[in-house]
């Protein structure tokens, strides 16, 4: 007897960020009957080991930033205040599992089904899944299905005992803090995550093959961040050659784990700690989407339109399974148009207008949790240069230290920076990039980014009334 296929409206294939959206305004705004086929924790990578933990673990460093700035402001501040690790990991898993069984219970008060599981193309409308229960395996189809199934952090292939590392989904899982760690990569998870364990006592070394690290941003970002964290004590290994080998010299677990870096100039160093950052690769290979024709770029990411269809018919991806500005709230949104467009246009709630739903990819604000916190939107400087041509570009630029520094001794004042750039274009000095950097930046960012995304012409930010004293002021007032 022939396998049972189950009939949805549509099928979502990864329970995360971008997935999870699509899935809710499917079915709890449409009422399609709708799938979430999840291998793994329910809320993907954001909840699990990405942007949520990221966060906490970024507070917590914060609170060991805060209690050395306390003796400043005349607190009697014991030195080396010591600090729980393993229990404060005990109450983010806690927390983390909390959210794991809220995205469950939306999605089953929502009507939605999920199945635990490894989903695999049959053909184009249908999905066959080895159940995570040991089962055996169920067969699925619908006309529309999504993949959203993410990515992962790889390792190097060519590099021997590149596996004694970890990744940054290995970070979440320390509970022993190392002694000495070392990160390769010079992208924002490197420096996140660096930037957290140097502020909680952690001797942080950090190999990258330029002189900056965060190399994508506005060259104002990448020199004074730079500099802030080898201030602030992090070892910052610049135009590093790469490694040739990594020893185990001891299995364990925090100080008892020890691994010998050997690098491709000769020099060695040892470590209790190494952490991969060198990019992230899509999670297709169970999924198998070359079976059914779906078109990949060179890298596994899956290729789409500017409305998430792929090349076949009812095929749709999103999220950093795509490539495409791989942040959280980029693929609810992107999930949430697609789910408008192709469930909403006919329903009452919805209407013929969002038979073109899709996100508009542009000046989208992003923000690095670092050590301080960065925002930006919009073009870097060389980017506007490139577009616009240098005649027709004008930058505003401020530098100082926040009021929160003053009572700081000034040779420490002077080492924590909030750094301002506006970038302009033509005559009406169209606001086409802003970056900031500082104390707050990450709460500030979001309010500006509304202005940057409706047009705000640099006028527009001088007739703002400026909120006093705060450093936001200084992009309503700068000359």
């Amino acid at each position: 007897m022939a396998p049972t296929v189950k009939q949805y409206d549509f099928i979502v294939i990864g329970g995360g960020s971008g997935g999870s959206g699509a899935a809710r305004r499917a079915s709890g705004w449409y009422g399609a009957k709708t799938l979430i086929i999840e291998n793994g924790k329910s809320g993907g990578t954001c909840v699990n080991v990405g942007c949520v933990p990221k966060k906490m673990t970024w507070n917590f460093a914060s609170v060991a930033e805060a209690l050395k700035d306390g003796v400043h402001y005349t607190y009697d501040v014991p030195q080396n205040i010591s600090f729980n690790f393993p229990e404060f990991k005990k109450r983010r898993d806690a927390n983390i599992k909390g959210l794991n069984n809220a995205y469950e219970r939306n999605w089953n008060r929502e009507g939605i089904d999920l199945v635990n599981g490894i989903a695999t193309f049959k053909s184009a409308k249908e999905l066959e899944v080895k159940l995570r229960d040991g089962s055996g395996t169920a067969t699925y189809t619908a006309p529309h299905i999504l993949i959203a199934t993410g990515g992962h952090p790889i390792k190097p292939t060519d590099i021997p005992g590149a596996e004694h590392g970890i990744t940054s989904d290995g970070f979440f899982d320390i509970a022993e803090l190392p002694k000495k760690m070392a990160f390769t990569g010079a992208g924002y998870i490197s420096v996140e995550l660096a930037g957290v364990m140097n502020a909680i006592g952690v001797e942080t070394h950090m190999f990258i093959r330029y002189n900056t690290f965060l190399r994508n941003f506005d060259p104002m970002v990448q020199e004074t961040l730079t500099k802030r964290y080898e201030d602030a004590g992090v070892k910052i290994h610049k135009n590093h050659k790469g490694f040739r080998e990594v020893i185990s010299l001891k299995e364990g677990k925090g100080q008892d784990k020890l691994l010998k870096l050997v690098g491709n100039d000769g020099d060695e160093m040892e470590v209790n700690e190494l952490l991969w950052a060198i990019g992230r690769s899509p999670e297709v290979e169970a999924l198998a989407p070359a079976k059914v024709g779906i078109m990949q770029k060179h890298s596994g990411h899956i290729i789409v339109d500017e409305y998430q269809n792929t090349n076949i018919e009812g095929i749709y991806a999103l999220g950093d399974v795509t490539g495409q500005a791989e942040l959280t709230p980029v693929a609810i949104a992107a999930g949430r148009a697609l789910s408008n467009r192709l469930f909403g246009t006919s329903h009452p709630s919805g209407g013929a207008h969002l038979s073109t739903a899709k996100i508009e990819y542009s000046n989208i604000p992003t923000v690095v949790f670092s050590h301080p916190e960065v925002g930006t939107i919009g073009l870097t400087e060389p980017q506007a240069v490139s577009k616009f041509g240098a005649e027709n570009v004008k930058v505003y630029h401020t530098r100082f230290s926040a009021m929160f520094f003053d009572f700081h001794p000034p040779e420490e004042k002077k080492k924590q920076p909030t750094e301002f750039k506006i970038i302009c274009e033509g005559k009406e000095e169209r606001i086409v990039g802003l970056h900031i950097l500082g104390l707050g930046s990450s709460e500030m960012m979001q309010g500006f980014g509304v202005a940057v995304k409706m047009g705000a012409r640099k006028r527009d930010f001088d007739a703002c009334v400026a909120i006093h004293p705060t450093s936001a002021e200084e992009l309503v007032t700068m000359k």
